[in-house]
Order: C-alpha cells, then sequence, then structure tokens
C-alpha cells in the first residue's frame, strides 16, 4: 500500500517539518509513505476573478502531473465529506479493499483546487469548516491517516 500527498508550495515551518517527519516514520510501518510538493504560482495580493482561476489552473496542472492514472485520489476541500477518524479509517479500508495499491491525497494552495483537479477526485474529504493553513493541513492529514492505520488494526491510539 503507497499513501502519497500532494501539497501546494514548499514547507518552510521547521516544526511542522519535524511533525511531519515524525508521522511518516510512524506510517512506515503500515505502508509507503510519499509527500511531493509541487511549487505554488506566484501571484499578487489582490487578484481577478480571471487570475484567481489561472492561478488555480496552473498549480492543478503540476499536481495533475504527480497523479498515477491508478490512484485512488481524495481532495481536501471544505465542501467534502466531514468524517469522524472511524469513518475516516472504514473510508481507507474500504478503498483498499476494492483493490487500489496507492491513495492519494491533495492539498491545494492558498485559493484551493483548481475544477480539473476536483474532476479527478474520487472523494473530497472536509476536516470541518474552518479554514487551515494549507502549511498546517499536511500536518493535520497525516496524523489522521496515521489515526486511520492504528484503528483498522485494531491498535490503541488516543480518542
Amino acid at each position: 500500500m503507497k499513501i502519497k500527498m500532494i501539497t501546494v508550495g514548499k514547507l518552510k515551518e521547521k516544526y511542522l517539518k519535524q511533525g511531519i517527519a515524525e508521522y511518516s516514520k510512524r506510517l512506515s510501518k503500515y505502508c509507503k509513505f510519499e509527500l511531493l510538493e509541487v511549487s505554488d504560482e506566484k501571484a499578487p495580493e489582490k487578484l481577478s476573478e480571471a487570475e484567481m482561476l489561472q492561478v488555480k489552473e496552473k498549480e492543478g496542472e503540476r499536481i495533475l502531473a504527480k497523479i498515477g492514472e491508478q490512484d485512488y485520489v481524495i481532495c481536501l476541500a471544505i465542501q467534502g465529506e466531514n468524517l469522524s477518524s472511524e469513518d475516516f479509517a472504514k473510508k481507507l479500508d474500504q478503498v483498499m479493499l476494492q483493490g487500489k495499491s496507492t491513495i492519494t491525497f491533495v492539498i491545494g494552495g492558498s485559493l484551493g483546487l483548481s475544477e480539473a483537479v476536483m474532476n479527478r477526485g474520487n472523494f473530497y474529504l472536509s476536516f470541518g469548516k474552518a479554514t487551515y493553513p494549507h502549511q498546517l493541513m499536511r500536518l493535520i492529514l497525516i496524523e489522521q491517516i496515521y489515526r486511520c492505520f492504528r484503528i483498522n488494526h485494531h491498535e490503541p491510539y488516543h480518542k
């Protein structure tokens, strides 16, 4: 089983890098984990609707280039399903039982995901209506993936 996380932009904060490295190490017991960063599109602070769309499309092209043809793609999106950790674990288990060898999670940039990336998604996942920095979302997501494996292997994990 392979888990890929595709994200937009370079992670700069040392504490987030350390947290992701720790969970990546823990995940190695259960799967092969790969974090792929695509460059973000440089843009001024104030953008028109057309410019925002263009930024998302360019980032989307970079994301799509990292997704395998057979990957099961889970896009993080506010409008996605908000699952408990137990339901998220069941969802991952179901995908694995379908014979998918690679599950790819996609976290967009500050403007979100392009329509093309959303159309490639097999499932949309939300962590609630709150907005989180996309850099921090990486750590939150990898922790939840780790929690899913612990739940699915009937191993203790704090609730």
